[in-house]
């Protein structure tokens, strides 16, 4: 059993980093799997890129821009919304790779930004080969978003697009669920995997996947690398006292609109006036290039970008608590690497992280949108929860349900069964 995973790029996000971890977890299981992906970013092993030369760079560029920039000149409704639109209609086709050709289970996965168009997907179904779809968003089902927030046109039809300029029935958004109810047409042999369970749920309400297999296997992750180090060393290496309640906010770029950071500054103004005189310090990590943290009531260590995984897991460790107050998220990397850490995580009940988190168990799942909730989470956790039960049920869930071994099983399944079919 030969199987391609195929994404768009190895690092750079939550897809890439799941992919690879997926790699991995099925390598480790004695499977023949390799990744195929535009642009290879890493120095991992069994990870192939599909350009090859100069030209194909150039000609990935170019996609990218085809794709983009019309949206952006043309069509987006304000620049919140630049990347959680893609439309799908520029790629190159893959057909020819070895990776491709060779397989016996092609297995897709992020493949957006320029990679593989709607058209090189109907290739890929036509090829008569059984596809494994694994959803890190709403997109395969949507008229062009990432994620439909409160919009529910997905499960009729695409049109009427509140992320477009000029939204109408016959919109851009309508033309491409078009292109993509003619690549399901013919209910070619694909089978959906989602991340959580919420979105095996959206899926099944669309009018696109109705219809088809869909499963819900959450993404792997290497509880052997993302363990608990010692706290106070990790502190010391990066000037934090051992005496602070130290909270973590991490994303790859913090002022994505989905990851909610006014309703963290709103939740950490309101413990600011809970506990005035507590000895509170916030770390952050990511991309920043607008915020600034002054808005911010507690002392703030600004940790960059982090792309050594040792010191990720070092920043996990050194925290009392990490908040993620996304409002719209698949599985969230950040909170089952944070868990698997021992430190237990606030965030809101939204999206698939009620996967994640058992409420007061091994973190605090707070209303939604609520700032003054998110408030009362963090403040349990840092003030009134049992720190040590509390750490060790955070890592307890992440080892029985998300290790490599449980996930690949999982995987295993699909493969076997898909060609069995």
């Amino acid at each position: 059993m030969k199987v391609t995973l195929i994404n768009t790029s190895d690092s750079g996000g939550g897809a890439p980093v799941a992919c690879v971890r997926l790699l991995k977890a099925l390598k480790s299981d004695k499977i023949d799997v390799a990744m195929l992906v535009q642009h290879k970013k890493t120095n991992e092993q069994h990870i192939t890129s599909a350009i090859h030369s100069w030209f194909g760079k150039q000609k990935a560029q170019v996609n990218l821009l085809r794709e983009r920039l019309p949206f952006i000149f043309f069509y987006e409704r304000d620049k919140s919304v630049r990347f959680a639109f893609s439309t799908g209609d520029t790629g190159s086709s893959i057909m020819d790779e070895q990776l491709v050709a060779g397989a016996d289970i092609l297995h897709l996965h992020w493949t957006n930004f320029g990679f593989l168009s709607i058209d090189n997907l109907k290739e890929l179904a036509r090829s008569g080969k059984p596809i494994v779809w694994t959803l890190h968003d709403m997109w395969s089902f949507t008229g062009g978003c990432h994620y439909a927030g409160t919009c529910d046109h997905f499960k009729k039809q695409c049109g009427d697009c509140y992320f477009l300029r000029n939204p109408h029935p016959n919109d851009l958004s309508h033309s491409v669920w078009k292109e993509k109810l003619a690549l399901f047409a013919d209910r070619p042999n694909i089978t959906f995997v989602t991340c959580s369970n919420w979105l095996a749920g959206e899926a099944k309400k669309s009018a696109l996947l109705n219809g088809f297999r869909i499963e819900a296997i959450p993404n792997p992750i290497d509880t052997t690398v993302y363990a608990p180090k010692d706290k106070a060393a990790a502190r010391k290496k990066r000037g934090i006292g051992t005496g602070v309640k130290l909270i973590l906010f991490g994303a790859a770029n913090i002022m994505d609109r989905r990851k909610g950071l006014p309703y963290l500054v709103e939740a950490l103004n309101i413990l600011k006036s809970k506990h005035p005189s507590d000895q509170v310090e916030i770390a952050i990590f990511g991309k920043n290039k607008h915020f600034d943290v002054n808005q911010l009531p507690f002392p703030v260590h600004q940790l960059g970008l982090i792309s050594s995984q040792a010191d990720l897991v070092e920043i996990y460790s050194m925290a009392d608590i990490t908040v993620s107050p996304s409002v719209e998220d698949n599985l969230p990397n950040i909170i089952m690497e944070s868990m698997a850490c021992g430190t237990p995580v606030a965030a809101f009940d939204t999206g698939g992280i009620p996967d994640l988190i058992d409420h007061l168990q091994n973190g605090y799942m707070a209303l939604y949108r609520s700032g003054e909730d998110l408030a009362r989470g963090i403040r349990h956790i840092l003030f009134s929860a049992d720190a040590g039960k509390m750490s060790t049920a955070a890592r307890d869930k992440v080892t029985s349900k998300f290790s490599n071994e449980k996930v690949a099983a999982q995987y295993i399944n699909v493969y076997q069964s898909v060609l069995k079919s």
